[in-house]
């Protein structure tokens, strides 16, 4: 099927489960914030979300070690080495467990202090430590269904990685419901109902290890120090990407909190909500992506490899198109779900989205390239595009606009860092400081062919 089906077919075959099942994990988190902020309050949402950059730590790791193992994964199954691949597949789960217990064994000894160097404050405190603490404590839960998302697409069955963030997505309505209004459990209800919904998919997941078609599987084996170093060091740009949403999103917080104040935290996490949404539909694009380029890079079909690239590269536009003119159409109805009702808070929000979204124009663009660079397993250009559109370029930005043209323009920063690196990318690429496929590629194709 890789190397015979049309590239447009075999795209679009990863394509629509990668988008649907990438919306609805950023949907659990969306409907938290739906729920929190018409069960709760504005205090309540505002908690959440500046809680929420803890589940981005905590996926950040899932990425790291899923996509640098899937990638392998595929790159073994493109060279027709099973045992190797599900031996792969064996250090990812062990890894992921082991790492995600240090890092919220260590995050749970020191809540409250996370708390506020998130951003919160004495009023929000409390909603933030109680969201923070259920989500730390079943943290491995998130970690597992990601990575088992992740290898089950990588084994051919796309389908059923985006069913079980179905049933992980309903699940979490109905109980979010049931937990705030009903109950009256608050935060710590929508936390709970995320970790149950999520545990539900992991058992939907797990029903591909009972079919015929799957490779994927564990192998008993020793420690391959090898292996480890070439999850963690493939996977690493996955890792800043979402390391990198949740410094983004902490100092999105602080910035707001000090410029605007309790007005701009809140329509802050109005346009972040939905940031969170998009955000997972651009990354489903380069995670359809990988897959494909993966097991073409294994088999040392460049050319054809290229074609996907291109088709993806259109798509990551195309979307970016559509997400920034449904921003501009539809402003108030996006403010409207939230129960936003103050009028202070309403105009601010309306210039945040505007502005905010003109960033999904280049976005698009930049997660194809990066998941595309990782996927062939070249890590610097992937990390560099990263670190580009975060650290380099974002970090700067924030504290030189708001000095220089006032707090509106802090809603800008993220366009300006977006279109900034995409301009890099097509001046590298233009004048051959990058490769876009690997350079022997010729050479290689006609052996092939």
């Amino acid at each position: 099927m890789m190397q015979t089906m049309e590239p447009p077919q075999l795209f679009r075959k990863y394509l629509i489960p990668s988008l649907f099942g990438m919306m609805l994990m950023a949907i659990n988190i969306l409907i938290d914030g739906l729920f929190v902020s018409h069960g709760v309050g504005e205090k309540g949402l505002a908690g959440v979300n500046i809680a929420v950059p803890i589940y981005s730590v905590i996926l950040s790791v899932s990425l790291w070690i899923g996509m640098g193992g899937a990638t392998l994964y595929s790159i073994a199954l493109g060279q027709s080495n099973q045992h190797r691949a599900k031996k792969i597949f064996t250090h990812s789960i062990i890894l992921a467990i082991i790492t995600t217990g240090l890092i919220i064994g260590f995050c749970l000894l020191f809540e409250q202090p996370l708390a506020y160097l998130f951003g919160a404050n004495d009023a929000i405190i409390s909603y933030v430590v109680d969201y923070l603490h259920i989500i730390l404590l079943f943290g491995i839960v998130f970690v597992l269904e990601n990575i088992l998302s992740i290898f089950i697409r990588n084994d051919g069955n796309p389908t059923l990685a985006m069913t079980g963030l179905i049933v992980t997505a309903v699940v979490n309505i109905i109980l979010n419901y049931l937990f705030i209004f009903i109950f009256h459990w608050g935060v710590k209800g929508a936390a709970y109902a995320t970790v149950i919904g999520t545990f539900i998919g992991i058992l939907v997941l797990l029903t591909h290890f009972l079919t015929k078609k799957k490779q994927l599987g564990f192998v008993h084996t020793k420690l391959d120090l090898s292996i480890l170093k070439n999850i963690f060091s493939i996977g690493f740009p996955s890792f800043i990407v979402e390391g990198s949403t949740a410094v983004m999103m902490v100092a999105f917080n602080i910035t707001f909190s000090h410029y605007v104040g309790e007005t701009g935290v809140v329509a802050y996490a109005v346009v972040n909500y939905m940031h969170t949404v998009f955000l997972m539909l651009f990354i489903g694009i380069g995670a359809a992506l990988q897959p494909i380029t993966s097991y073409h890079f294994g088999a040392k079909l460049y050319q054809r490899m290229k074609q996907f690239v291109r088709i993806a590269m259109i798509t990551g536009f195309g979307l970016g198109v559509a997400v920034f003119i449904a921003g501009l159409v539809g402003k108030g109805f996006i403010i409207d779900l939230f129960g936003i009702d103050i009028p202070e808070i309403i105009d601010y929000t309306k210039i945040g989205i505007v502005y905010f979204f003109a960033g999904y124009l280049f976005l698009g663009i930049n997660m194809v390239f990066v998941e595309y660079y990782q996927s062939i397993k070249n890590i610097r250009i992937a990390t560099w595009i990263i670190l580009s559109r975060s650290f380099i370029l974002f970090i700067p930005l924030l504290w030189i606009f708001p000095n220089l043209f006032g707090s509106n323009s802090i809603w800008l920063v993220f366009p300006v860092a977006e279109g900034l690196t995409v301009l890099i990318m097509y001046l590298a690429l233009k004048n051959k400081w990058i490769e876009l496929v690997p350079i022997e590629m010729p050479e290689l194709s006609k052996k092939s062919g």
